[in-house]
């Protein structure tokens, strides 16, 4: 073969790998579209007004310990029927119990389908009355799965937590959890929406970090329980169930007994 048509047979290639590329491109942006269009017109589980944004839980006598939940729908409980069966529900029972169990004073501000700029609001009606002793902030999906910038959501977090840190509240934030392990979303956009999942959740650690909270990597610590079993989601694949919950309430116990020790010690 001439060094002529050399030429034009690897500019022939060329041509086919580009538009080869170039349908590839545009084929995957069309299947990434349908799959989004799909998601956002699920029929997801909606807050069940019946569940408790405050309640009382432990032994009488016993110190209280007052906590309140900040976030979207992982903080109302969204998924699951009964106050028990929440995170904040579970997480309240769990630090009722042993012999330095606490009366926990539980109560939400949290509001369903919530992103990180709409927690300045929250954190204002946490404030009000009677002074929390420990805040946990469940925020990040709504961010993420929306392709918020990472940075711009953390700002908003992280000025959150100076607010409540400033106020003499203890901070504990689970970070976004693995949206890669969410059904209610099919490949490959699953995959690209727990790519900014995991972005999220590096600018939260930093952001919280900075401001004085304590910080939970729900996706490490949990996402490969709820990959590994989908029970773990209620019916509509996106929310935790209750077992998914009760995984979520483990994680953050450690962090929130911490940080109850810290706000009852003399200071």
């Amino acid at each position: 073969m001439s060094e002529r048509n050399s030429r034009v047979e690897l500019a022939r290639v060329g041509r086919a790998a580009a538009l080869s590329l170039l349908a590839g491109t545009v084929g995957g942006a069309a299947v990434l579209a349908g799959e989004a269009f799909v998601a956002r017109n699920r029929r997801y589980a909606q807050p069940e007004l019946g569940l408790a944004l405050r309640a009382t839980v432990g032994r009488l006598g016993a110190p209280p310990l007052r906590l309140v939940l900040l976030g979207d729908a992982a903080a109302l409980g969204v998924g699951v029927a009964h106050f028990d069966d929440t995170v904040g529900g579970q997480l309240a029972n769990l630090l009722t119990e042993g012999p330095t169990g606490r009366r926990v004073h539980l109560s939400s501000v949290g509001v369903s389908g919530s992103r990180s700029t709409d927690l300045a609001t929250q954190v204002a009606r946490a404030l009000l009355g009677e002074r929390p002793d420990v805040a946990v902030i469940l925020i990040g999906a709504h961010d993420a799965t929306t392709l918020r910038r990472p940075s711009d959501t953390a700002a908003y977090l992280g000025g959150a937590v100076r607010r409540l840190c400033d106020a003499g509240v203890e901070v504990v934030v689970g970070t976004c959890p693995d949206l890669g392990a969410v059904r209610a979303i099919a490949p490959p956009l699953r995959q690209v929406v727990g790519w900014a999942g995991r972005r999220t959740a590096r600018a939260q650690t930093v952001a919280v970090l900075e401001a004085g909270g304590t910080v939970v990597d729900l996706a490490a610590e949990t996402g490969p329980v709820f990959r590994a079993d989908s029970a773990t989601l209620c019916h509509d694949g996106f929310h935790p169930s209750a077992d998914g919950y009760r995984v979520w309430a483990h994680a953050l116990l450690p962090a929130v007994v911490a940080a109850a020790s810290v706000s009852s010690s003399p200071h």
